[in-house]
């Protein structure tokens, strides 16, 4: 990633900061193995410049992954989450400050249908174990608190982290088809007795090929 303009080495364990141009079926498919987020320091700019860069190069879809804590105790480790909505409780936004790319005028967009009906339909018809639910997107870099988790519970999340949300609403901005799904890697603070990174990691890994499954069925519904 550090060989193109503008995106930083990913310094969070787990991502591995390659870009890749892949064949997925006959579909041809842009790989970013890593992300930027808030919490290393960097602006909201820098968070969402990969995004950005990929819809102004002509990907008209974009496909978001995530590791998540679950507000849920009936969707646990390992299960994949289709994200139905979001909230973003980073405090800020891509779309503040100067005016953003994209046609001029058009800051204020409509984030009504920000994730797509369509494929998340595609994603639900895959598995009838994979359920939606709506993400939360704070600034990080600690986990949450379990009082912070009650008011996120109220606020209507069933999902926690610290990314995709600035992603999201870059590039549907621009006007890319959005998709985002999360993967369980653990239980929110107070839902379960400790949260460890490296247990973060390890669930993903286990939960790996059901991930790749199920972003196979939405590419090949583009």
């Amino acid at each position: 990633m550090t060989e193109l303009r503008g995106l930083p080495a990913p310094t969070v364990p787990g991502h591995g900061g390659t870009v890749a141009s892949v064949d997925v079926d006959g579909v041809p498919v842009l790989v970013l193995a890593g992300r930027t987020h808030l919490y290393e320091g960097h602006p909201v700019a820098t968070v969402v410049h990969a995004v950005r860069a990929a819809v102004l190069s002509g990907c008209p879809t974009v496909l978001l992954t995530n590791a998540a804590g679950s507000l849920r105790p009936d969707v646990g480790v390992g299960r994949a989450v289709v994200i139905s909505d979001q909230l973003n409780l980073t405090g800020t936004n891509p779309l503040c400050g100067p005016e953003p790319p994209g046609q001029p005028g058009n800051r204020f967009t409509d984030l009504t249908r920000l994730y797509s009906p369509r494929l998340r339909a595609a994603a639900l018809a895959h598995d009838d174990t994979i359920t939606e639910g709506v993400y939360a997107g704070l600034l990080g870099g600690s986990f949450e608190t379990p009082a912070e988790i009650r008011m996120l519970a109220t606020l209507g999340a069933d999902l926690v982290g610290m990314s995709t949300v600035l992603e999201a609403i870059a590039a549907h901005h621009l006007g890319a088809e959005v998709f985002g799904v999360s993967l369980v890697t653990n239980l929110a603070a107070g839902l379960a007795p400790d949260i460890d990174h490296q247990e973060v990691l390890a669930a993903g890994v286990a939960a790996e090929d059901t991930l790749i499954a199920l972003l196979r069925t939405v590419i090949a519904a583009l």
